[in-house]
């Protein structure tokens, strides 16, 4: 089975879906990554965008993601880079690998980027005769789903998978971004993202799960 997941910037894959990714790996799936953004000068330093990337390479290589695709549009500034353009480009990713199965950020999110991905993403697994994508997961993004305004529709997750097996493997390929970490109680911290995997998986009756909204599922 092929996996596709979409990440509006380096570190959103292992929030939001690090643990399942491992799952789908160690079940034999291939998955591959998108990354839309990354930084850029002069908001960034060189040697900030160099670490970033070279977070992300490490990160990717722990969970066992052999394959993922740099897009290089500008973090925070998808606004400027135009819908279509964007759509155009994430549906040359999924033409390239013809996912099953598509992961992509909640459209309510905080993060215009996130927003723009999620709509973008829904644009390209629009369900035309012929296309791979039978099925469409929202995952959500500590310190960008829950910190959404209300106006806005609240993640509320009706698929779970149980990370129990493999959090220590999402936690450890976070600890390569350490330039996106923070000090608990923060969002962005390590033991964050472990209560909000016991939070998760006291919902579903495991002891670590991820959170998903299940967008679109089409069974044959």
């Amino acid at each position: 089975m092929k996996i596709l997941v979409i990440a509006p910037h380096p570190d959103d894959e292992v929030l939001g879906c690090g643990g399942t990714i491992k799952k789908h790996i160690l079940a034999g799936d291939k998955v591959y990554l998108c990354e839309v953004t990354k930084s850029y000068t002069t908001d960034f330093t060189e040697d900030f965008i160099k670490i970033e990337m070279e977070e992300l390479k490490d990160a990717a290589k722990s969970l066992g993601i052999k394959e993922y695709f740099l897009l290089d549009l500008p973090a925070v500034k998808l606004d400027l880079v135009g819908q279509k353009k964007l759509n155009d480009l994430i549906l040359d990713i999924a033409n390239k690998v013809k996912p099953e199965i598509m992961y992509i950020p909640f459209y309510g999110d905080i993060n215009d980027d996130h927003q723009r991905v999620s709509k973008a993403c829904m644009v390209v697994a629009r369900p035309k005769p012929g296309s791979s994508i039978k099925k469409i997961l929202a995952y959500e993004v500590l310190s960008e789903t829950e910190w959404g305004p209300p106006v806005f529709e609240n993640f509320v997750p009706n698929v779970y998978v149980d990370i129990s097996s493999t959090i220590d493997e999402k936690i450890k390929a976070m600890t390569f971004y350490k330039s996106q970490l923070s000090e608990y109680p923060h969002p962005r911290s390590l033991k964050a993202i472990e209560v909000l995997a016991k939070k998760r998986g006291t919902e579903s009756g495991v002891k670590f799960a991820e959170a998903f909204m299940l967008l679109r599922e089409v069974i044959f």
